[in-house]
C-alpha cells in the first residue's frame, strides 16, 4: 500500500482550508484517509500552518511520500530539511 501526506480540501467556495491527512495513495482527495495531522489555513496573512510534527516524522519515517505542497509546509514549519 503507497501511502501518502497530502492535503485535504476543506471550507466553503472561494475560501479553502486544508486538512494535511496521511492516506493511502489510491483514495479519492477528499475521500477516506488513514490519519490527520495537522491543518493549513491559506486565507489568513500570514498563513497558518500547524502540523504535529512527531506524527509526521514517524509516518515519513516509516515510508509516506509527501505531495510536493506538503513538503514544502514541512520544509518550512523545520520538520524536515530543505
Amino acid at each position: 500500500m503507497a501511502v501518502k501526506i497530502r492535503l485535504r480540501r476543506m471550507g466553503a467556495k472561494k475560501a479553502p482550508f486544508y486538512r494535511v491527512v496521511v492516506a493511502d495513495s489510491r483514495s479519492p482527495r477528499d475521500g477516506k484517509f488513514i490519519e490527520e495531522i495537522g491543518y493549513y489555513n491559506p486565507i489568513t496573512e500570514p498563513a497558518e500552518v500547524k502540523i504535529d510534527a512527531e506524527k509526521a516524522k514517524k509516518w515519513l519515517k516509516d515510508g509516506a511520500q509527501p505531495s510536493d505542497t506538503v513538503r514544502s509546509l514541512l520544509k518550512k514549519s523545520g520538520i524536515i530539511e530543505g
